[in-house]
């Protein structure tokens, strides 16, 4: 009943900005991951370049420079899992002292702020960075997953069983890039959760920020155009 008092504290106006942030994730996110035939976005785009690169990988010797590509992904998915981890134990050290957040809000308004709504707030962006590192764990082991799955590729391109166990292949490394992928974009939003701690209007307006960047570099970035001239 208590945190449910605590809850009340929050305007209308913070619980439509909170609302807003976590329906822009979640609708940007499952545009970006099922987008429309004629606009593919780079994840879908590079999904194609990862069935290619299985196949080319079938044929190719040595193997040595697939695994070096596969343990520099691997090790992207730990440094960010790593980081997220770093994130979160300033996110709740932050939570269990924020005076010095409380010192900033005095300079922007008169109005005295309950530590408990400093601590709502910031749980919106632990949320986000926890899920972060959930899918950067996930990514990492099913990238461990398709590095066996690549190693149970015999080295005769004429076995009937080459070609689709790297199809199999390609896919894990598919489905690791996304959840890889979805990691970057909860980090993003995490960084747009912040701006709660000024304001609901601020949340508001970092909210329509980070779906024009996550939008502009899926939809409409350089490296999309030069996937787009590959593919045609």
């Amino acid at each position: 009943m208590q945190i449910l008092d605590h809850m009340t504290l929050l305007s209308p106006l913070d619980w439509a900005a909170a609302g807003l942030i976590v329906a822009a994730w979640l609708v940007l996110g499952w545009r970006i991951d099922h987008p429309s035939a004629k606009r593919p976005s780079v994840t879908i785009l590079m999904s194609e370049r990862r069935r290619d690169w299985m196949k080319v990988f079938v044929t190719r010797e040595p193997r040595i420079f697939d695994s070096q590509i596969l343990t520099s992904l691997r090790q992207g998915t730990s440094f960010f899992a790593s980081t997220c981890l770093l994130a979160i134990g300033g996110v709740l050290a932050l939570a269990g002292n924020t005076e010095p957040l409380r010192g900033v809000a005095a300079e922007v308004t008169d109005m005295a702020v309950p530590v408990v709504i400093f601590q709502l707030k910031l749980a919106l962006v632990a949320l986000f960075l926890t899920n972060a590192f959930l899918h950067f764990v996930w990514a990492n082991r099913v990238f461990g997953y398709c590095a066996v799955m690549m190693a149970a590729v015999p080295n005769d391109p004429s076995d009937p069983i080459s070609y689709p166990r790297a199809a199999q292949a390609a896919e894990l490394n598919i489905r690791a890039a996304i959840n890889f992928n979805r990691g970057l974009r909860e980090i993003y939003f995490a960084l747009g959760a912040l701006a709660w701690l000024i304001g609901a209007v601020p949340l508001m307006l970092a909210t329509v920020f980070v779906v024009w960047v996550m939008w502009s570099r899926e939809f409409a970035s350089l490296p999309r155009t030069i996937l787009l001239q590959d593919k045609s």
